[in-house]
């Protein structure tokens, strides 16, 4: 359910919903709009009774969300969410791009390539410090001693980073140093892990799961968004399909799809569903010309020696033609790096 307000509603006013909401047994979710304040409303079972809220002072109307997902769709809010990670914008005019490795592996891996990509017009840096990796016996990340790393590299660069949390141990460290926290795709439907990201009111970056439907991945980013936490940034990073010819499918018609459902920004990584790098940048230009509000790139300074996802990280130079091919193609539609 959604309760709209007049535009000329006073605080005190939108504060009686709210704690009306409340004494009802339900969940209220205030969302400021540019034209209006909307007042979403969950934590129901079954129907509401909507009189006792469409007659309260300020009220224009009560609106039943048909969605699954209340709170992520466009009924709900009409207007594009920007989430706002240290100064970088993702959802409005602008389109940054985070690049980075896949692991921290060390100090000066990351400062070489952070100042590399810096130079070549990066808007934040990735790198992974808890790997949830296909093999037990494969790197699994430096920990607190990568976050630190991250850290420092921020400090020196000025680019916020964000990096994974794999559970409700890594998410208590991680909070400390990140400015995003990404929740991968082995966990997009690990549901406390979501409650949990939600309550740390951090800026989330949410990752379509391997196999995951639209209905899905929307309905992942609602747990989060439940909890409070309306900083959420959509990824699309392919799915598995019969295709053999890439690691996994990109489906770029998810991206106007959810322009469509929903007002939350979706960006792209195009480096795990192309495997090889040499298909990084044509995917990543797909991903643009579809609408991405950004996109995450693998990006190594020797990726045949890097300790997860070499063959499908980009060399800084290769990043540096992504960054030039795209100089020429964002302003077309209208956009910005």
């Amino acid at each position: 359910m959604l309760v709209i307000m007049a535009q000329s509603a006073e605080k005190e006013s939108i504060e009686n919903v709210v704690q009306k909401i409340k004494e009802s047994g339900l969940i209220p979710h205030s969302i400021p709009g540019s034209m209006r304040t909307a007042i979403g409303v969950t934590g129901n079972t079954g129907a509401i009774n909507t009189d006792k809220f469409s007659e309260l002072p300020g009220v224009i109307r009560v609106i039943r969300v048909t969605a699954p997902y209340k709170l992520v769709s466009r009924e709900t809010k009409p207007e594009n969410t920007i989430v706002n990670v240290g100064g970088v914008k993702f959802g409005g005019k602008k389109l940054p791009i985070i690049a980075g490795p896949c692991s921290v592996e060390s100090r000066q891996q990351m400062m070489e390539v952070a100042e590399k990509l810096k130079r070549s017009g990066a808007a934040m840096i990735r790198g992974g410090v808890y790997k949830p990796r296909t093999s037990p016996y494969d790197f699994q990340g430096l920990g607190e001693e990568g976050l630190e790393i991250l850290s420092e590299v921020r400090e020196k660069t000025g680019l916020p980073f964000v990096t994974e949390s794999i559970d409700a141990e890594s998410l208590s460290l991680t909070v400390k140093y990140a400015d995003m926290i990404q929740i991968g795709a082995r966990n997009m439907q690990n549901y406390s892990l979501l409650r949990a990201a939600g309550k740390t009111g951090k800026p989330i970056l949410l990752k379509r799961g391997l196999s995951a439907t639209l209905d899905e991945f929307l309905m992942a980013a609602e747990y989060i968004m439940s909890e409070g936490n309306y900083n959420i940034v959509l990824c699309e990073r392919g799915i598995r399909t019969f295709a053999q010819h890439s690691r996994f499918t990109l489906d770029i018609s998810i991206i106007p799809t959810i322009k469509q459902l929903s007002h939350l920004p979706i960006i792209v990584d195009p480096s795990h569903p192309a495997g090889v790098r040499d298909k990084v940048i044509p995917l990543s230009l797909g991903a643009v010309g579809a609408g991405a509000d950004g996109l995450m790139v693998e990006v190594h300074p020797e990726p045949d020696k890097a300790l997860s996802d070499g063959p499908q990280s980009l060399y800084p130079k290769q990043f540096e033609q992504l960054m030039d091919k795209l100089s020429i193609i964002v302003p077309a539609l209208d956009r910005e790096i």
